[in-house]
């Protein structure tokens, strides 16, 4: 690839954070682009929101650290994340992660009987299942594990890749290392959200004055004349195995290369051309409901983050960020955010707002019985684009598309990018590592 110039600039799709992140990146290296972003602002998922009522809402969990923070170059506008914890629901009862489930003895005792026996593979791809099953013992992947991995994604253990567990921390005794690390410094130290560097307990979460939408605002500092808003790429061309440019309302633009944040299967669809990406158009993302339950009251919930994997329950994960980030909701307030998985048409996507609050707040009894008496209202956010699902069915091809575009100059990076169950300090390394490797083959 010799086609980056100022004659023929990169072409960034996408204006969030790991669109912005190449932008950035690029701006560094002295080198030409133009960002185009279908939406009226920046930032993407990578959004807060702020009610009249001094309640700060982000579109669904979004870990920010303090060694991404910095290297953004927002440090000094972070406060920092003072306490995270996680627990399960079960039997009407909470168990702490990861030191209440390792004392419950039928789950240690089935874990140490998968170490001693493990589970046979079989012939062909191992499943989620299987995978957790042979990590955790059949006691808690069943009870637990499968339950919730089943809810987020919408689709049985058995027909997920076991690349689910690759997005989970790897090591009980490096989890137990930076969960005490967490109580002796008093800060959230990162455990579980970042691959690309190390975590230790010099990396700990923190949050920016202003909400999420600081990083991406930081990142755009100095290249607006770069940045088109409100421009849909419509088409990316391709000829003889080369990208050539992009259709933007009509307009051709040239392009050097093009880096696209764009979801696979809607980018099998850009691009014209070729068909060598359309294997793309089989890939699922699991679309997201965020109820945003305003309360009296704080620490409602047993711990930070609930995971409620039983049945019963029409959501996964309950999380009260006021306790962690008190900053988010009024003194003597607080925020649950209550994630339930969907698909775009159904019950749970369709309902009233008002009403699905109420559904959420029966159910939340158990867990809160006076939350009635405590609720304020809810607002509602949704996404048809939260998590990339992992099915056995396209996992071959999924280990391809890790390999790149097999198209010169086309870049896929980011979350929905890349297909890849990655966080925010990872995309940000992530994208910069794929610019500078494509810089690097453009000489």
């Amino acid at each position: 690839m010799k086609n980056i110039s100022k004659n023929k600039p990169v072409v960034i799709i996408g204006g969030g954070l790991a669109g912005l992140s190449a932008a950035n990146y690029l701006n560094e290296k002295g080198v030409p682009f133009l960002l185009f972003e279908a939406g009226e602002q920046l930032a993407g998922l990578a959004q807060s929101f702020h009610d009249k009522d001094g309640f700060t809402y982000d579109f669904g969990a979004h870990f920010v650290t303090n060694r991404l923070a910095d290297a953004i170059g927002v440090g000094d506008k972070c406060k920092d994340v003072p306490r995270y914890g996680e627990s399960v629901w079960l039997s009407k009862r909470s168990y702490s992660y990861p030191f209440g489930l390792m004392l419950r003895p039928s789950f240690t005792l089935s874990a140490l009987k998968s170490k001693i026996k493990p589970a046979s593979n079989g012939n062909g791809t191992r499943s989620a299942a299987d995978w957790f099953r042979s990590s955790y013992g059949e006691k808690l992947a069943d009870e637990i594990a499968i339950p919730l991995t089943e809810a987020w994604s919408g689709a049985a253990g058995e027909e997920l890749s076991s690349a689910v567990g690759d997005s989970i921390p790897g090591s009980i005794a490096h989890t137990l290392y930076l969960k005490l690390a967490s109580r002796w410094t008093g800060r959230a130290v990162s455990c579980g959200y970042s691959r690309e560097k190390p975590e230790n307990p010099g990396v700990w979460h923190v949050y920016p004055d202003g909400g999420v939408g600081v990083l991406c605002q930081k990142l755009a500092e100095n290249i607006s004349d770069s940045i088109r808003l409100n421009s849909r790429v419509e088409e990316i061309l391709v000829e003889n195995d080369q990208v050539t440019g992009v259709i933007v309302g009509g307009e051709r633009f040239d392009a050097g290369a093009v880096i696209s944040t764009a979801p696979a299967h809607i980018l099998a669809k850009l691009v014209k051309g070729t068909d060598k990406l359309d294997y793309l158009s089989k890939f699922r993302y699991r679309p997201m409901t965020f109820v945003n339950m305003r309360f009296e009251g704080r620490g409602l919930l047993p711990d930070v983050v609930v995971w409620t994997p039983e049945d019963e329950y029409p959501f996964f994960r309950l999380t009260e960020t006021a306790v962690s980030m008190p900053w988010l909701a009024p003194e003597g307030k607080t925020v649950i955010t209550v994630d339930i998985g969907c698909e775009i048409g159904d019950e749970i996507w369709d309902m009233e707002n008002d009403a699905l609050g109420t559904v959420c707040l029966e159910k939340l009894l158990p867990l809160i019985p006076d939350a009635k008496e405590r609720f304020l209202g809810c607002k509602v956010l949704r996404t048809p684009l939260a998590y990339p699902i992992f099915l056995k069915e396209y996992e071959a091809d999924r280990k391809r598309f890790e390999n790149g575009t097999g198209v010169d100059g086309l870049f896929s990076i980011g979350r929905n990018g890349e297909f890849r169950h990655i966080f925010m300090e990872d995309a940000y390394w992530r994208t910069r590592n794929k610019v500078d490797q494509m810089l690097k083959a453009d000489g």
